[in-house]
């Protein structure tokens, strides 16, 4: 069997469409659709199935989708090891969205730094998703929000930078009661979907504030740049730099009991990767360390 027919199949599904699988592996939908085809034939089953304009998984294919990720990753791991890159091959890590451009590149140039052939695998997403997948064993460890309840034995957790919640607003405003201003101006919510919007809506319940709901999204950036342009304040995380560049936008402290978000690592104590979930924690710690 062709690996590169299972790759095509897991992007598919990943992607939940041909032509977004076909432009991420640099081929046309039409090649994508004959390898997952290949594959199908080869199994004597139907794999995926059309929803509009999306490609979902049939139930067979959602009981080959685990099984096809382990072969593929055993495969990278073959060819790290052959190449030298290590004994534990490829690690998979999970990166909550707002954690991308702040936390983790200076983590990950030192990691380069100290094991320039290490081979990383980067999946973007919401923390609750990241979580799961770390759970399950699809990732070996995730930089995510601390999660508010018991982790599974199997896992466990650090704490890297303290983030407390802070309420965003017009530069113009950065002179006023936080409070007043809650109460007064049109509101732009941090999705309550996300861990830490559940936090800034947890806090707003405390203090049995209603605040005139005028937008809810999931993008910090998007927060940022929707005050800047005055379209209302927000209780967002004061989450690590860098910030989008030409904002007028005032960080206004909250009044206690403000919350904080936690972000962190968690990752698979036991495994074949757990050594290296382990080195990318000291190497987190050290570059947090000096900065903080």
């Amino acid at each position: 069997m062709d690996t590169h027919f299972l790759q095509s199949f897991v992007m598919v599904i990943d992607c939940g469409s041909m032509a977004e699988a076909a432009r991420r592996l640099d081929l046309t939908p039409a090649a994508v659709a004959a390898r997952v085809k290949s594959l199908e034939e080869g199994l004597g089953t139907a794999l995926v199935r059309r929803a509009g304009r999306t490609v979902k998984a049939t139930e067979a294919g959602l009981k080959v989708l685990p099984h096809a990720r382990g072969v593929l990753r055993d495969v990278r791991d073959l060819h790290a090891i052959a190449n030298d890159d290590g004994p534990l091959g490829e690690l998979r890590l999970g990166v909550s969205t707002s954690s991308l451009t702040g936390l983790l590149p200076p983590i990950l140039r030192l990691l380069y730094e100290r094991h320039p052939r290490l081979a990383v695998f980067i999946e973007p997403g919401s923390s609750s998703h990241l979580y799961h997948q770390v759970t399950t064993g699809a990732l070996d460890a995730a930089v995510i929000v601390q999660p508010q309840f018991i982790l599974p034995k199997a896992c466990e957790w650090r704490v890297l930078v303290e983030e407390p919640l802070c309420l965003l607003a017009p530069a113009s405003m950065g002179h006023r009661d936080p409070l007043e201003l809650l109460a007064s101006e049109p509101f732009i919510r941090y999705d309550r979907a996300m861990w830490g919007g559940r936090m800034a809506d947890a806090y707003l319940r405390r203090l049995q504030i209603k605040p005139n709901e005028r937008i809810e999204i999931d993008a910090l950036n998007a927060i940022a740049a929707f005050v800047h342009q005055g379209l209302g304040v927000s209780v967002v995380p004061d989450w690590t730099p860098p910030w989008p560049e030409g904002l007028r936008v005032s960080r206004i402290a909250l009044p206690p009991p403000a919350p904080i978000r936690r972000m962190g690592i968690i990752w698979t104590a036991q495994g074949p990767r757990a050594a290296l979930a382990r080195t990318l924690l000291e190497v987190a710690e050290i570059v947090w360390a000096v900065k903080g």
